[in-house]
């Protein structure tokens, strides 16, 4: 038998080395195992199953803890501390971190998972046996997904996302009871933000295609969302003093952005539902909202 770092073994307690710990064997190679690493009563000769990986003077090293993973599973690990030169540190279940290389992180470092971001990664080894974590590839993602069922079609789920680019974010759509999850994708346009590589986030089911994939989104339906942007101008309206506003359609898209956290487009959309019901009326750059027999409350153009 063959030791190695992420596998789990049955070996003899040979022998106890105070203040160390004890010291397993397979007949060939000892390992140890120190006192922190036991789970319950220990003596010589006993044979007890563990886990075997390097310790943090990276020596070889034996646990009775169960960990997350083994070596070549796949998992997803949540991240417990970041280095901005070596990665990032993935707990394992051991009190021990599991590295993700640098190199397996996106380029760009706003892109790049944060504390309490979970990532799909498999468990394998450097050159020396040591173990590490790689990001789990879009094959090994799919042989454990599932084909999303058609009454997903315009519900909102909760996803992970496994590779984050600029023109969309992939993710795993959580499976829930089903099973691990299927796949989907955000496209660009349908994101409200970039998105970190681990990062959790809700979508809506937008497109179910033939494979069982998804296209998702993190915007509400059109509709749903032209009656909550009115709802919120027609609240603004109400609140100013001349129930007016210096905004209109042709207001520059990014002062509405800024001032509405909404598109150019969510707002024509919003303005048209509430001229269409009669509550607002525009006037040149201005906005105003309708009195109770129809008409407006004039006011003289100020600034914001």
């Amino acid at each position: 038998m063959t030791l190695e770092a992420g596998t789990r073994a049955r070996l003899q307690v040979a022998r106890e080395v105070a203040p160390n710990g004890f010291f397993l064997t397979d007949g060939e190679r000892d390992v140890l195992m120190h006192y922190s690493e036991m789970t319950g009563s220990v003596k010589v000769g006993d044979t007890v199953e563990v886990f075997l990986f390097h310790d943090t003077d990276d020596r070889f090293a034996a646990t009775m803890k169960t960990p997350l993973l083994q070596y070549g599973e796949l998992g997803l690990l949540e991240v417990a501390d970041i280095h901005p030169r070596l990665g990032c540190f993935l707990e394992m279940g051991l009190g021990r971190q599991l590295l993700l290389p640098l190199s397996d992180l996106p380029e760009k470092i706003e892109l790049r998972p944060e504390l309490g971001d979970k990532v799909y990664v498999v468990m394998t080894r450097d050159k020396q046996g040591r173990l590490l974590a790689r990001l789990a590839s879009e094959a090994e993602l799919i042989e454990r997904s599932f084909p999303a069922p058609s009454s997903w079609k315009n519900e909102w789920k909760t996803a992970r996302v496994y590779k984050p680019l600029q023109m969309g974010s992939f993710v795993v759509i959580d499976g829930g009871v089903i099973g691990f999850g299927a796949i989907g994708l955000i496209h660009e346009k349908e994101r409200t933000r970039l998105l970190r590589l681990g990062e959790q986030v809700e979508v809506r089911v937008s497109f179910i295609r033939e494979d069982g994939r998804v296209n998702v989104s993190m915007r509400q339906l059109q509709y749903v969302s032209r009656d909550a942007d009115a709802d919120k101008l027609l609240a603004f309206l109400k609140d100013r003093p001349n129930r007016a506003m210096p905004y209109s359609d042709e207001t520059q898209a990014d002062l509405i952005q800024q001032r509405f956290g909404m598109s150019k487009s969510a707002f024509k959309r919003a303005l048209g539902k509430l001229m269409k019901e009669g509550l607002i009326e525009q006037k040149g750059s201005w906005t105003h909202l309708k009195d109770e027999e129809g008409g407006t409350t004039e006011s003289f153009a100020r600034t914001e």
